[in-house]
């Protein structure tokens, strides 16, 4: 479908990657870059790319659950399957550990290319390699269009655990056109090669209607390169090999050139020693610097271990406010004109072991959209922590942060990568 070299003569650009090609973060103009709130402006938009998609569809998630919006996905997947689309779908084995149920079957019938990144086969093996998971959200349309945020395919008023929710779950995504789009088209072909080639070799889950050319080396990866807008991005991924700290040095980066603002929203925050400082020292030289952080008691050992951390913070300065009225699930901030959106929370299952995307934006008049969508947030369901009113907790709470904080230095230490944060 796409020609290997630029064409000027359509005045649309073209390039054909190599799969090798590197996935180091490349700050590049010429991108339109769309923020979609939560799943009610996600799933419409993705669902409309994969219904015009002629050539190929790369989808990664974390969890895929069968409610009303993964059946939406479930349906668009499959009829672009169905019209000859090699569509290809990667869900990780811990978010998404049953691929025999019967979306599953109905996705790999319409001859969707299926595969499980990690399959779980001892639920409570005591493995720490079972930690590397695959955390990311990334959908690639075409080689011409990007979507990268937070959010799984899961509808936003119902949750695994706590089933029908009062008020929808906030989380972000973009939607991107631009050059980033080509190393996004890469990094999902060889991801899927990876996972396909290591499922077949291990006997593990590969499906056998997934044998055929899709499913060999990517030798070559076509997309779209033609300028869309004037945003200035860059693709960060998180792996266990050559880009283990890309995100959390852009945040710290970020953080460190601040001058007027830091706003930090994170579904879990639990950052190390470094993270801290820098968040610390930005509150010192006069940055404004608040954390959306989660509220409602989602995971007992994330939400009491970040409260462990708070009378620190605020002493320094730092504003923390808790998301109560529903489930917050973003991983996005905005320091000053730079903004990021993506999978990574803060904290060292994201920046430290799994496999992790997040773009970064530096474009004031994004960041100003962003920053606002958190303010409305804020406005809607913030409630602010008091440093007086910490310290006034009970000492039953008291005791569950000193127990979360314990038994999470505790697990860092046993998924030894505690030395690195």
């Amino acid at each position: 479908m796409f020609p290997s070299i630029a064409s000027d003569v359509t005045e649309r650009k073209y390039v054909s990657l190599p799969w090798y090609e590197s996935l180091k973060p490349a700050l590049r103009g010429g991108h339109e870059v769309t923020l979609l709130e939560s799943g009610a402006e996600f799933f419409p938009a993705l669902e409309g790319a994969i219904a015009a998609a002629s050539d190929c569809v790369y989808l990664e998630t974390y969890i895929y659950n069968d409610d009303p919006s993964g059946r939406r996905m479930t349906d668009a997947l499959a009829a672009a399957a169905q019209r000859g689309v090699a569509v290809h779908l990667i869900v990780d084995g811990f978010g998404t550990p049953d691929d025999a149920n019967p979306w599953a079957c109905a996705l790999r019938e319409a001859g969707v290319l299926f595969e499980t990144f990690r399959p779980e086969r001892r639920r409570f093996a005591l493995d720490r390699r079972r930690l590397r998971r695959l955390h990311r959200k990334l959908a690639v349309i075409d080689g011409c269009i990007a979507f990268v945020g937070g959010i799984n395919i899961l509808d936003d008023w119902h949750d695994p655990k706590h089933g029908r929710l009062e008020h929808p779950r906030l989380d972000y995504a973009v939607r991107v056109r631009g050059p980033l789009v080509a190393q996004a088209h890469v990094a999902a072909a060889r991801l899927w090669w990876e996972v396909h080639t290591v499922n077949r070799s291990l006997y593990r889950g590969a499906d056998p209607g997934t044998k055929g050319a899709h499913t060999r080396l990517p030798w070559w990866v076509p997309s779209e390169i033609t300028p869309a807008g004037r945003v200035r991005a860059a693709l960060m991924l998180r792996d266990n090999l050559r880009h283990r700290r890309t995100i959390e040095r852009a945040y710290l980066r970020a953080i460190g050139r601040a001058r007027s603002e830091v706003l930090l929203a994170s579904a879990y925050f639990f950052p190390g020693v470094r993270f801290r400082r820098a968040l610390l020292a930005a509150a010192r030289r006069g940055v404004r610097v608040r954390l959306l952080l989660q509220g409602k008691v989602e995971y007992r050992l994330p939400h009491y271990g970040a409260q462990a951390l708070y009378d620190e913070l605020l002493r320094g300065g730092v504003e923390i406010i808790e998301y109560r009225r529903s489930f917050l699930h973003a991983k996005v901030a905005v320091v000053d004109d730079w903004a990021t959106v993506g999978s990574s929370n803060i904290d060292p299952f994201s920046l430290l072991l799994a496999r992790e995307a997040n773009v970064g934006i530096h474009d004031a008049g994004f960041a100003r959209q962003l920053r606002a969508r958190l303010d409305a947030a804020i406005d809607a369901g913030g409630v602010p922590i008091r440093l007086q009113s910490h310290q006034r907790r009970p000492w039953p709470v008291r005791l569950m942060n000193a127990l979360a904080f314990l038994v999470l230095r505790i697990g860092l230490a046993l998924s030894g990568v505690a030395g690195r944060y």
